[in-house]
């Protein structure tokens, strides 16, 4: 019981008790799939995007690129909820440590099951009560009272620990727990398990302030750790790779390449800069975030997230030599930069080099130069034009109000090419900062939003 209540401490606070029940109740939910999309998942209130929006990425990963062959558009109650499973255990397995010798699932107590708001005498144990949560199943969500009656005390009374022991028990037992994750408190459950299966000083060694809550105990959106969390199974408060030290203090980013992409608006206003580990994920599924939301766009097209370009590998490491992210290193550091990158690095060659991209003499190398000198624009085998989708698990951001993929076409131009300006909405401006050049082309009258 202990666990569980540090685990509380870490997601809303010290003295979680405080946490307005408002913020809890919209936490309240389960994973509930759309009537108007067979695999997308529906988010009631803002919040749990951070926890449903990672868990429909993977579904979604698993549908378009896994081994099942499930028609994605078509798909059987038992088919996604399988997907689901296999989402969520993927996530699990992610955010298990090296050397950690089981997982975490957080269900229901036995012996403590009952309906929420009976008696006293009933709480001390009916023999044959049912479990509040097993209300909406992957329907549709209903205004069942049970969600409003368990209030945040009572709910962590009622949840226990339990461990397995490899990824096949873990699968079991989390199929057999999908009735509890698709019914009112089935987001935390599962949240509580990520927790647990991390490891509750793991993720404070990983954040930068161990003090601040996970979920914002005011407005309760998730932390981008818990986004991280989720989406690398990495808890690191930062979106750029690797290492950087600023003020002396080292902060860490992403360790290597993600499963699945992040792009935020926040950097088309300069406010951070996504690395390329996010950038270019292993999948063409990104996670895009706005100042309090999180969507989805994908796409079928492999080539798009092909491997690692000479030049993308080539500014990355130079970054490595910037932590700072001044854009340029000193001249000294020009021989080792060339060695990393195995460039020929014969001290009268580099001293030549120094000269060419330091024509001033400032003691500088800049990244833009060096890039152009050693990594000229490389051709990108991406298609003229490619399907894309966009998904937003809120009904009232959604056309009609209904859950479902937004279609669209996308063109990456480049710079040369680019003259069209097909819109100008959030969605695009996100997108661009990976493709500066990008075009869209909805099917629907108006883009999908952000938020």
């Amino acid at each position: 019981m202990a666990d569980l209540r540090e685990v509380a401490d870490l997601l809303w606070g010290s003295g979680g008790s405080r946490v307005a029940d408002a913020v809890f109740r919209r936490w309240t939910q389960g994973f509930v799939f759309s009537e108007d999309e067979p695999t997308a998942l529906e988010q009631f209130e803002g919040g749990p995007c951070a926890v449903i929006v990672p868990v429909q990425a993977f579904l979604l990963k698993n549908a378009l690129f896994g081994s099942e062959n499930i028609n994605w558009k078509e798909c059987s109650e038992d088919e996604r909820r399988l997907l689901l499973c296999h989402g969520l255990c993927e996530i699990l397995e992610k955010a298990q440590p090296p050397h950690a010798s089981s997982l975490c699932l957080v269900r229901w107590a036995k012996g403590k099951e009952q309906l929420p708001g009976e008696d006293d005498e009933q709480d001390q144990g009916a023999p044959n009560s049912a479990p509040s949560t097993r209300g909406p199943s992957s329907a549709a969500h209903t205004d069942d009272p049970s969600s409003d009656e368990i209030t945040f005390e009572r709910f962590h009374n009622l949840i226990h620990r339990e461990c397995v022991a490899n990824p096949s028990e873990l699968r079991a037992a989390v199929t057999e727990l999908v009735p509890d994750l698709m019914g009112n408190f089935g987001v935390l459950l599962f949240l509580y398990s990520l927790i647990l299966t991390k490891g509750i000083e793991n993720i404070k060694n990983e954040t930068e302030d161990p003090n601040i809550p996970l979920i914002d105990p005011t407005y309760g959106h998730g932390s981008q750790s818990l986004i991280n969390l989720l989406l690398t199974g990495q808890a690191v408060s930062n979106v750029w790779d690797g290492e950087k030290e600023c003020s002396g203090m080292r902060l860490f980013g992403m360790r290597e390449q993600a499963t699945i992409g992040f792009l935020t608006l926040m950097e088309s206003f300069r406010l951070c800069q996504v690395g390329s580990f996010l950038k270019s994920p292993q999948v063409p599924i990104w996670v895009l975030g706005s100042e309090t939301h999180l969507t989805i766009f994908f796409t079928k097209e492999l080539s798009v997230v092909a491997s690692e370009s000479p030049t993308e590998h080539a500014r990355r490491v130079f970054k490595s030599f910037d932590p700072e992210d001044n854009g340029f290193i000193l001249d000294s550091m020009l021989e080792d930069l060339m060695k990393t990158l195995d460039l020929f690095a014969d001290p009268e060659y580099v001293n030549i080099m120094k000269t060419k991209l330091d024509p001033e003499g400032l003691g500088l190398i800049l990244l833009g130069p060096f890039i152009l000198e050693f990594f000229p624009e490389q051709e990108v085998n991406i298609p003229e034009s490619f399907t894309v989708y966009h998904y937003n698990g809120l009904r009232h951001s959604c056309p009609k109000e209904k859950v479902s993929y937004t279609e669209g076409t996308a063109m990456v131009m480049g710079f040369h090419e680019a003259g069209l300006s097909t819109d100008d909405t959030p969605v695009k401006s996100c997108l661009q900062t990976k493709w500066p050049y990008l075009e869209l082309l909805w099917s629907t009258a108006r883009a999908p939003s952000l938020n």
